[in-house]
C-alpha cells in the first residue's frame, strides 16, 4: 500500500489505457478540474491535447515522448509488479468520487483484472466509463434515479446477498454468486433501491445513466472497508 499521491474534494478523472471514444473523454475532462493518468492512459490524454496532474504506475506502457512532456514533480513510479495500474492509481487518490475512463475496453484479462480491482477497493466511490456502459461497486445502501425499462444488471465478484425495490425480478432472499446466480439484464420498474448486505456486488447500467450513478454514489451514506 503507497500514500495518497493525488487528494481533492471534488470527483477526480482517471484515464487508463484502454483507449476509447475521444469525444466522450473530452466530454468529461470539461467537467472535472483533476486529472490522473494510469500508465498509458497519459498518451491517451496527449493525444487530445491535454496532459495529466499526475502520472502513476509502473510505466512500462507510456511512451517516452509523453512522459518527457510532463514535469517530473507530476511522474510518480511505483514499480511494483504485484498490482495492475490501475490499482496503482486508484489507492493512490482521495477523492468524493473518481470517474474512471479507459478501463473498460481492450483485452478481456484486463477488463477482468479492472474489475477484481474495483471490487477490492469498495471503500472508494467509483464510477468506470464504457462506450456502452458504466459500472461502479455498490455501497450498503443506494438508490438510483433511472428510468422504468432500464437495465439493471448486477454482478457478484464474491458471494453476496440483499433486498431490492424497483426491480422487475427483485433480488430479496437470493444469494448471488460469481460460480452460481448472477442478476444480469434485469429491468427497472421505476427508480431502484438497493440494500446490500456485504461487499462484492457490482452494478452495470447504460451509460445514459451515468450522471445519476454519480449522484447516488456520492449521496450514499457509508462505504464497506477496503478488502
Amino acid at each position: 500500500m503507497n500514500d495518497i499521491i493525488v487528494s481533492a474534494q471534488e470527483p477526480i478523472l482517471l484515464v487508463g489505457g484502454a483507449h476509447g471514444d475521444n469525444a466522450q473523454l473530452l466530454s468529461l475532462l470539461d467537467e472535472v478540474k483533476t486529472v490522473v493518468a494510469a500508465d498509458s492512459g497519459a498518451d491517451w490524454l496527449r493525444s487530445v491535447g491535454r496532459l495529466p496532474d499526475a502520472l502513476i504506475g509502473d510505466l512500462d506502457s507510456v511512451s517516452e515522448a509523453t512522459r518527457a512532456a510532463i514535469p517530473s514533480q507530476s511522474v510518480h513510479l511505483i514499480s511494483e509488479q504485484d498490482s495492475t495500474d490501475f490499482d496503482k492509481a486508484l489507492r493512490s487518490i482521495s477523492a468524493p468520487l473518481i470517474i474512471g475512463i479507459g478501463f473498460l475496453g481492450g483485452q478481456v484479462d484486463h477488463l477482468l483484472a479492472v474489475m477484481t480491482v474495483l471490487a477490492r477497493h469498495s471503500d472508494r466511490a467509483v464510477v468506470l466509463v464504457g462506450e456502452k456502459d458504466v459500472v461502479a461497486h455498490l455501497p450498503p445502501q443506494i438508490t438510483l434515479p433511472v428510468s422504468p425499462g432500464t437495465r439493471v444488471s448486477l454482478f457478484p465478484m464474491r458471494s453476496v446477498m440483499g433486498a431490492s425495490t424497483g426491480l422487475h425480478w427483485p433480488i430479496d432472499g437470493l444469494e448471488l454468486s460469481p460460480g452460481a446466480r448472477v442478476g444480469t439484464s434485469n429491468r427497472a420498474d421505476g427508480p431502484v433501491s438497493l440494500t446490500v448486505y456485504g461487499p462484492g456486488l457490482l452494478v452495470i447500467l447504460p451509460v445514459s445513466e451515468r450522471r445519476g450513478l454519480e449522484q447516488a454514489l456520492m449521496r450514499s451514506d457509508g462505504r464497506w472497508p477496503a478488502l
